[in-house]
């Protein structure tokens, strides 16, 4: 009988892809193993591979197609001896859960007769929920949620496809209603509401401005952020450290590193090695750091997954550097060119950028001297790294100048109180000052 091809789930949070590319064809035939399609998530690229032997009777959902719902029908595989015509009739392929069409009789805006694209309506079909008479677009996870949280999906504005209210956008709403419900002895008050698109547009005149519509990346940025500054309370700790000795042993181990075949060092350790390797022995030697928060436990991890802030064309990822208190520096400078590598690419593999306890962020090489990070959950803190610049420092009573770089952390203040995150924070100026720690 026919097989249904549908939309994997390429990590645990998945709801939705883009379908970037077929790499077959109607007739084609496929075995187990044989990459059939590419797969675009918020982050990554993916591959897709057939899991059965047959042939494509029909393709149901062509290459560009955008927010292609997980376990939707995207093509239909006649087994070896069946007929093809007649599997690609009787697939179930032309369910509506495709792009999750939630009425055929979808209404379209009326044309506007102009000789240039109202950049306005373009950005208020894009960004605000479709309606048709009272009905609210949103995915049925996100209704349900609002069903148990008693909130209002129609006073949300999505972030889906087309505006479709979305998981995200009702978790951001339960959670700031929680708060004020939580509040003793106050009755529950309606949240405070930001600015719609209309509200914003309205502020500025339309051949003065252009719209750049969110993508999957940008999309789901704002709603781990969003995420991050409600649900979490986090404090802040600021470290100098001096970094003399460190840069004067990453050189003498660049002079040492050996040459491959193209005659370049294998490899070459860079400021942000050592101290992926600094945060990764500190949560070594403080475990009870180490570690990330649910509403029933603590969950304390056995290595240090440290993530790495990479920036890419109009976003950011953070792939994760595993087992880096196990990795020596050169492995990690090695390991770290390649995730940077492939992140920019969007090559990355789910399990590479999801995950981990801690995360790194460096602006140093932008000259900027200190900042503050948002954590990023599941994480329960993340160190920010300023530039390191001379400064006039007290050393047994006399003044020297020596290299000074600001860490500032970020502790989720459930998981890792004052004095924890405070001993944390030492143990990595340890480290970076004494970086022979980080050898043995």
């Amino acid at each position: 009988m026919p097989i249904d091809i549908t939309m994997p789930a390429l990590s645990p949070t998945m709801e939705e892809g883009n379908l970037a590319k077929w790499l077959v064809k109607e007739g084609d035939k496929v075995e187990p193993g044989d990459v059939i399609a590419e797969i675009e998530t918020d982050k990554a690229t993916m591959e897709v591979e057939a899991v059965d032997e047959g042939t494509i009777a029909k393709i149901h959902v062509e290459a560009g197609t955008e927010g292609v719902k997980v376990n939707a029908v995207i093509a239909v595989l006649a087994e070896e001896g069946e007929d093809v015509s007649a599997a690609a009739s009787s697939g179930n392929g032309n369910s509506e859960t495709v792009t999750e069409k939630e009425d055929k009789s979808e209404k379209k805006e009326p044309e506007t007769k102009s000789s240039a694209p109202n950049l306005s309506q373009e950005f208020k079909n894009k960004s605000v929920p479709e309606h048709i008479g009272d009905r609210v677009f949103a995915t049925p996870l996100a209704r349900r949620i609002a069903k148990q949280n008693n909130i209002d999906l129609s006073a949300i504005s999505g972030s889906g496809p087309h505006g479709r209210i979305v998981k995200a956008d009702v978790e951001g709403k339960s959670n700031i209603t929680t708060v004020a419900t939580a509040s003793s002895g106050i009755s529950s008050a309606p949240a405070a509401q930001s600015m719609n698109d209309e509200q914003v547009l309205a502020f500025y005149k339309e051949d003065e401005y252009e719209v750049l519509p969110h993508d999957g990346m940008r999309r789901t940025i704002a709603a781990r952020l969003t995420e991050s500054t409600q649900t979490i309370p986090s404090y802040n700790i600021s470290m100098d450290c001096e970094l003399d000795t460190m840069l004067k042993l990453r050189k003498q181990i660049n002079e040492a590193a050996p040459i491959g075949e193209n005659e370049k060092p294998v490899y070459k350790v860079s400021v942000n090695d050592f101290i992926i390797k600094a945060m990764a022995m500190a949560l070594r030697d403080v475990p009870m750091a180490n570690a990330s928060w649910t509403s029933g436990a603590r969950i304390l991890h056995k290595h240090s997954d440290v993530g790495v802030a990479v920036a890419i064309p109009d976003g950011l990822i953070t792939p994760i550097v595993a087992r880096a208190e196990q990795k020596t520096l050169s492995e990690i400078s090695i390991e770290m060119k390649d995730l940077a590598g492939r992140a920019r690419e969007k090559k990355l593999k789910p399990q590479e950028y999801q995950g981990g306890s801690t995360a790194v962020s460096n602006l140093g090489m932008f000259g900027v001297s200190n900042f503050t990070s948002i954590i990023n959950p599941p994480h329960a803190s993340i160190v920010s790294i300023g530039a390191g610049a001379k400064q006039a420092v007290v050393k047994d009573g006399e003044l020297v100048a020596a290299t000074v770089m600001t860490a500032t952390f970020a502790f989720d203040h459930r998981v890792i109180d004052g004095a924890l995150g405070a001993e944390l924070a030492v143990a990595f100026k340890k480290y970076i000052e004494t970086p022979v720690g980080m050898l043995v």
